[in-house]
């Protein structure tokens, strides 16, 4: 297993056009390849960023029939890096659900693993906001560890982020990396993200690698940016920031059982019952 390799993360800023979207990342994951980046990470909804549920449902392919997954596969041969998709939106054989979709591709361009988003973003923010994903997505029923040159990689997707018991079973389940591909939007984003994220690496003594969308999008909708690439023992060893573009950071992976050494949560569960008291 090696023991160091740098990852990076690709921060763009989609909209609506899917052959636009995936040329400006391809660009970028391109530039990342050539500042020494061998594991390129893309964010959430990398192929585009539309609302409503009739839109996506007007533009969405199925999996054999999507134009991202021939093109990330190209990519990854193309550069040789392992290459993580960010999501992109699966048509399911119902013909009525979406999956919000992370694929991994090897440097032969295979896919090794892909992952469906389990939480769905069901909310109403302050100021008007509101999203409901769950109309539009069905929500994934596993979580999942990818073998790799540098030992598992746990799969995540943005409002997963807020469900520890998910990344404490992928590190037990053998990761040493979690990827959080991520369209947060800029009041949560401003609240929670950097620690959300911090809190993961702690946790699960997990180096976590999380790709973001940025600015502006459809309907004015606007996303956070500030894509992070975060050590076991929390440290932030890269942030992007606002602007569109890519940071690199080089992973020690010894750095893991080290962490994992000096606080060695993850072997210490105990079972217990919830007791509740008073009206």
């Amino acid at each position: 297993m090696s023991t160091i390799l740098k990852a990076a993360c690709v921060q763009v800023n989609a909209g609506t056009e899917l052959e636009a979207n995936l040329a400006a990342a391809g660009d970028l994951v391109r530039r990342a390849r050539d500042a020494g980046a061998n594991f390129i990470t893309l964010p959430e909804n990398v192929g585009w960023m539309v609302q409503g549920r009739a839109r996506i449902m007007a533009r969405v392919r199925s999996e054999t029939e999507h134009p991202g997954v021939p093109f990330f596969a190209g990519l990854a041969r193309e550069t040789g890096a392992w290459i993580l998709s960010g999501t992109l939106h699966v048509l399911l054989d119902d013909g009525e659900r979406v999956a919000n979709r992370s694929y991994l591709f090897d440097p032969q361009g295979h896919v090794v693993a892909h992952y469906d988003k389990i939480h769905m973003f069901d909310v109403d923010l302050k100021g008007g906001e509101s999203y409901r994903e769950s109309a539009t997505f069905r929500p994934g029923e596993r979580a999942v560890v990818a073998g790799t040159p540098w030992g598992g990689v746990g799969l995540t997707i943005c409002y997963d982020v807020r469900f520890p018991y998910l990344h404490r079973a992928l590190a037990k389940a053998g990761a040493s990396i979690i990827t959080a591909p991520a369209a947060f939007t800029v009041p949560t984003g401003r609240a929670h993200w950097h620690t959300l994220l911090r809190a993961r690496a702690i946790e699960t003594g997990c180096f976590v690698v999380a790709a973001a969308q940025t600015g502006t999008h459809d309907e004015g909708r606007q996303t956070y940016g500030h894509s992070l690439i975060v050590a076991p023992w929390g440290e932030v060893l890269a942030d992007a920031g606002e602007e569109v573009g890519f940071v690199v950071a080089e992973l020690d992976m010894a750095r893991v059982e080290e962490a994992r050494r000096m606080v060695p949560a993850l072997t210490h569960d105990r079972d217990f019952e919830v007791m509740r008291t008073g009206s």
